[in-house]
Order: C-alpha cells, then sequence, then structure tokens
C-alpha cells in the first residue's frame, strides 16, 4: 500500500508576519481505519488560533491572474522578499567585516548562522562553568549588550566550531545598530580571551 504524506508549517512565510501559526497535512491514501485514528488524535489537541487558521486559506490559495487583488498581492510578496534579502546581505556583510566571524550567504531564511572563532581561553573558562564554548559566547553577548542569540551547539555544528543564530527581521536601521554591537563585542571578547 502506497502512502503519500505532506506536512507543512507556515509559522512565518511571505504571506503571513510573525506570530500567525498554522499549518497542514494532506494524506493519500491512508487506511481507513488508520485514518479514523488520526482523526481523533487531531481532534483532541489544540488549534491555532482563528486568524492563524484564516491566513493558512490565504497562503495555500494566494490570488491569481485576473483577480482583483493579484496585482498588489505581488507588488507586497516582492516589497517583503526583496526586504528580507537586502537585510541578508547586510548582515552577510557586516558579520565578514568582523575578525573571527565568517558568514556564509543567507539563502531562504530569516537568520544568520556565523562561524565565529572562539579563544582557548574562554574555552576553558566555559568548561569550567560547565557550558559549551558558543552557550558561554551567547550569555556573555546577552549579559553585555542585551543581545540574545541562540548557541550553534544546538543545531548540531561540526565538532570544534563554534556559531549561533540571530534573527535578521528588525527593520533595516536597527540591525545596522545590533550588528555594531555585535562587531563590538565580538572584539571585545577576543582581546579579553586571548
Amino acid at each position: 500500500l502506497f502512502v503519500c504524506q505532506t506536512l507543512n508549517s507556515l509559522l512565518s512565510s511571505v504571506a503571513l508576519r510573525c506570530g500567525y501559526r498554522g499549518g497542514y497535512m494532506e494524506v493519500i491514501n491512508l487506511h481507513p481505519e488508520i485514518k479514523g485514528q488520526l482523526v481523533k488524535l487531531l481532534s483532541v489537541r489544540l488549534c491555532p488560533p482563528v486568524s492563524g487558521q484564516a491566513a493558512m486559506d490565504i497562503v495555500v490559495n494566494p490570488p491569481v491572474p485576473g483577480e482583483e487583488s493579484y496585482a498588489q498581492f505581488l507588488k507586497e510578496k516582492e516589497s517583503v522578499l526583496n526586504n528580507l534579502a537586502r537585510k541578508a546581505k547586510l548582515a552577510e556583510d557586516m558579520f565578514n567585516q568582523v575578525p573571527g566571524i565568517h558568514c556564509n550567504p543567507l539563502q531562504g531564511a530569516m537568520y544568520a548562522f556565523p562561524r565565529i572563532f572562539i579563544p582557548a581561553k574562554a574555552i576553558e573558562t566555559a568548561k569550567a562553568h560547565k557550558m559549551a564554548p558558543d552557550m558561554f559566547y551567547c550569555m556573555k553577548l546577552l549579559e553585555e549588550t542585551g543581545i540574545c542569540v541562540v548557541p550553534g551547539s544546538g543545531f548540531g555544528q561540526r565538532e570544534g566550531t563554534y556559531h549561533f543564530r540571530m534573527t535578521i527581521l528588525p527593520p533595516v536601521e536597527k540591525l545596522k545598530i545590533l550588528l555594531e554591537k555585535v562587531k563590538a563585542f565580538h572584539i571585545k571578547f577576543l582581546e579579553e580571551y586571548s
């Protein structure tokens, strides 16, 4: 028996703004008894807010040529994508100007995942605090700047490498300030632990 299953979530897509939650599942050729159990399981779960459910219809059925809202839809979609591309390039360029930070081009995400150099002294200090080195770095960044990033160790990074994940969603002017603060912190961190 061939079963085809598709799962998708739309936590933050072009058509949705952050904070909306929605998702869908399509299953083709599912045995009727299994389908009955799946319907029971899904019926007792919490569902996303009504706004997320309504937005889901727009995401899976966007305006098509000939519809009144199609031109506006394309204009807004292009604006969102161009803005994200601008922020992605800004983050990549600014990170790559900082000694000890390397950022690959951001492709299709709302996060940067730069690789950071952590000096041996900082690694030893992190171990003394029973922390992963990148967690230590991220906590120091938070304590000293108020900037919250996620350590790369939570994403299965290659052994001996260190990263953090940071959103690029703030407005461009705020993102520039944020990136400048990360740059200043990193330079100070390298000086302190070298």
